[in-house]
């Protein structure tokens, strides 16, 4: 059995406040801890329910976060950028069973800790298929093109309460409770190891390969918080103008949806400007 770990940031462990997940800051060396406990439990829990194999993708921000040097050796990890399918990477390969969100998040222009969709800021709101996406609902798309069952989430309360939408079935695990977006209350990173770990556990027998979905077309909306990265979104091929500050396209597939995604979210973030977005 092989578990596929999509690695969060902003879900994790302690991590309530930008500078928790911003690289470089004596916040961010603090939380990577933090973030690597929640990883680790994960692998432990998932290896103590039989998994002979467990990749662990790093999905947030430059994705060199975790600290290797800190994980189970049984594990491995892709690290850094520029991968196919970005969060989920490694699902496409046929060989995983089961994925788990570990350190997930809401989705823009919604409640919970840090929530947004890819780029922190910018984005008001996501819809696929006219439902209000978050990275996780995305994600679970993607990974059911190739058969792969979510069977583990973890992040804050309302992170949980999402992926009730599109991983019904999966073990979840709330590591603190939302406040605010930038408040929460939040459990020790003792008390969550032990948690994730046992729900991994449990989750390893949820991680079996289903007949892969062919769902499409699938219609993404995007909502931005300025009419000039509306504007430059529609550079991107198939992208159009579907409403004030929004833009709309249909894909075939998820693969490719997921893509666009992809690309109009770094044009739009290349078209920001520093203090007035």
């Amino acid at each position: 059995m092989k578990i596929l770990i999509s690695a969060d940031m902003e879900g994790a462990t302690g991590v309530t406040w930008p500078a928790d997940v911003l690289p470089g800051t004596p916040q961010w060396e603090r939380c990577r801890r933090l973030f690597t406990s929640d990883v680790n439990a994960a692998v432990l829990g998932f290896l103590d329910g039989g998994a002979d194999e467990v990749l662990i993708n790093e999905a947030h921000w430059t994705m060199r976060n975790l600290l290797l040097e800190e994980l189970d050796p049984r594990a491995q990890m892709l690290t850094g950028r520029h991968k196919a399918l970005s969060m989920v990477e490694g699902v496409q390969r046929g060989d995983v069973d089961g994925i788990a969100f570990v350190g997930y998040h809401t989705g823009a222009g919604t409640e919970g800790v840090l929530a947004h969709t890819y780029l922190a800021n910018s984005i008001t709101g996501v819809w696929l298929n006219g439902v209000r996406a978050s990275e996780g609902h995305l994600n679970a798309h993607v990974v059911a093109e190739y058969g792969v069952p979510v069977v583990l989430v973890t992040g804050d309360d309302l992170t949980c309460r999402d992926a009730l939408g599109y991983a019904p079935e999966a073990r979840m695990v709330a590591v603190k409770d939302h406040v605010s977006r930038y408040a929460a209350v939040c459990r020790t990173p003792e008390r969550t190891a032990a948690d994730i770990r046992a729900a991994a556990k449990e989750a390893a027998g949820l991680a079996v390969r289903y007949e892969p979905v062919r769902g499409g077309p699938y219609t993404v909306e995007l909502e931005f918080d300025a009419e000039h990265l509306a504007a430059a979104a529609t550079v991107v091929p198939g992208v159009a103008a579907s409403g004030e500050r929004r833009v709309a396209y249909t894909s075939e597939t998820m693969y490719e949806a997921i893509r666009t995604f992809k690309a109009v979210t770094t044009i739009v973030s290349a078209a920001v400007e520093e203090q007035y977005g």
